[in-house]
């Protein structure tokens, strides 16, 4: 098996370990985040229902115009997620890191959220 396999494996069973314990409903939705190389995606689901209510990405022109690091943009992600979320009227999620390491771009992003008026 090759490194970039046991890696992404790796990742695939942590995920699953997180995903036992952590589920969004409609009160407190789940704040998903998937980090690729270039960008970062959130989005809050209800898992009740299985629907998406909320999501932004570095990714979407408003950010890649800015011009700033990965781990800023990671940031302004967060910040601008919990500006959608306190509109739809959601303040409080869980978060689920997806099987990344609490560190980096995920936390910058977790940190964006709070500062915005996210409570987890």
């Amino acid at each position: 098996m090759s490194d970039k396999n046991k890696k992404a494996s790796r990742r695939v069973r942590i995920k699953a370990g997180i995903r036992k314990r952590v589920t969004g409903s409609a009160e407190r939705p789940r704040l998903s985040v998937f980090r690729s190389n270039s960008f970062i995606y959130a989005q809050l689901i209800n898992d009740d229902n299985g629907v998406t209510l909320a999501s932004f990405s570095s990714a979407k022109k408003e950010i890649r115009e800015q011009k700033v690091s990965k781990t800023e943009a990671s940031q302004l992600v967060g910040k601008k997620l919990a500006e959608i979320a306190s509109a739809s009227g959601v303040s409080a999620v869980v978060f689920d890191r997806n099987g990344f390491k609490y560190h980096g771009r995920i936390k910058a992003l977790a940190e964006g959220a709070r500062e915005g008026g996210l409570v987890f």
